[in-house]
């Protein structure tokens, strides 16, 4: 698999490293918003589920927005340089904010600039290599992504051992916020990545086959069930775990997820995306759950993040590799736009739902509401989803109805 890896497009690797320098700064403030709205704006559950929510699904509608321009303009670069610069410069501003509103327009801002990149750089990340490596490349891109994710948090927890306020160490956000940007600046298209065929967008979704208008509406349901992660932190933070360790926490979810993303992810070139995504859909059931139902034992929460690690790391990867299996070559910026789309736009409801049902009836019924919608969103993709799709052993899954004699 190393070989493998190092013969990947450069294109795919300082994607992953825009990634690494970008998450590294949203993941170094990411677990201290919920703190920060608790102990300094004061606000509760039902505003960090607006502000999560209303963040998220703007985002999800630009990444439809960007993604059927990418397609139409053939260029992604552009779109790619812009968001992560918006977000760059969102993020230090923070620190300002002196009320949760304030709180709120600034993640709009930070959202607004991953909504423009996201659906291009997929995009072309899965235009830069062969079918037969989506899985392997999307997985390098996870890893190093989460790669990020593991040095923000850890930097988080050195910077508040320190004692240094919440406002300082967001200012701190704009050095590898800056980098990322530089490292962006770098990226060049593939020619390839050009199609020739232009399709007109239709908001029915027409030119796509029958297995990916269903993939979407699964994902849908299990994104209704999949509110912001920052409740997951709330709640470690409920159950007794210091202010500390909650950076720490996070940064293990990321770590499990680094390791894995990428061995897991080219596993499901091999075996078939399916079957990674219905693992991870099931260990993301069984994690809510017992996170629900959890009375204080404060010690179980380091194995329970580990496993949402292991989630995270079967199924993103796999499950952006299939939508460049199931969707036409020329239309790969907007399938990805709808993917982004249904798995962001949810997320408002899926927040407000979450946040509604915690605050009124206790974190309980909460996280069960959202194991529900996991387990039963991986019965209908087992079930559904695929049964025009002929499994295969290697990435491609062709629809029955396409494939030629």
């Amino acid at each position: 698999m190393l070989r493998s890896i190092l013969a990947l497009p450069a294109t795919v690797w300082l994607l992953g490293l825009v990634s690494l320098m970008n998450d590294s700064a949203s993941e170094l403030l990411y677990p201290l918003v919920p703190l920060y709205l608790a102990s300094v704006l004061m606000a509760g559950p039902k505003a960090l589920g607006i502000i999560e929510g209303i963040a998220e699904a703007t985002s999800s509608l630009l990444k439809l927005f960007s993604g059927v321009l990418a397609d139409k303009t053939a260029s992604t670069k552009p779109w790619v340089v812009g968001g992560y610069s918006l977000a760059a410069i969102a993020r230090p501003l923070m620190a300002f904010a002196a009320a949760w509103p304030a709180m709120l327009a600034l993640r709009f801002a930070d959202r607004v600039g991953k909504g423009l990149r996201t659906s291009p750089r997929d995009a072309l990340l899965a235009s830069s290599v062969d079918p037969a490596q989506r899985g392997l490349a999307f997985g390098l891109h996870r890893a190093m992504d989460n790669a990020g994710a593991v040095i923000g948090p850890l930097l988080a927890t050195t910077l508040l051992a320190l004692n240094l306020p919440l406002r300082d160490i967001f200012l701190w956000t704009a050095v590898p916020g800056a980098i990322a940007i530089a490292l962006a600046l770098g990226i060049r298209e593939p020619s390839h990545a050009k199609p020739s065929l232009r399709i007109p967008f239709s908001w029915t979704l027409q030119g796509f086959p029958p297995a990916f208008k269903r993939y979407l509406l699964v994902l849908a349901l299990f994104t209704l069930g999949n509110s912001s992660n920052m409740f997951l932190l709330l709640r470690a933070r409920e159950l007794g775990l210091p202010d500390v360790q909650v950076p720490l926490l996070w940064a293990l979810v990321s770590t499990v997820a680094m390791l894995f993303s990428t061995p897991l992810s080219a596993l499901s070139d091999r075996l078939g995306r399916q079957r990674l995504i219905l693992s991870g859909w099931a260990i993301y059931g069984v994690f809510y759950l017992i996170l629900g139902l959890n009375g204080g034992q404060t010690w179980l929460l380091w194995p329970l993040f580990a496993g949402y690690g292991l989630f995270l790391a079967a199924t993103e990867g796999a499950e952006k590799a299939l939508v460049a299996d199931l969707a036409p070559a020329a239309l790969l910026g907007t399938a990805y736009g709808w993917f982004n789309l249904t798995t962001g736009l949810l997320l408002l409801p899926a927040s407000l739902l979450f946040g509604w049902l915690w605050q009124s009836a206790g974190p309980a019924l909460a996280f069960g509401v959202a194991a529900g919608c996991a387990l039963l969103a991986a019965l209908l993709l087992r079930y559904w989803v695929m049964r025009d799709v002929i499994p295969t052993t290697a990435a491609i899954t062709t629809p029955v109805a396409e494939r030629k004699p």
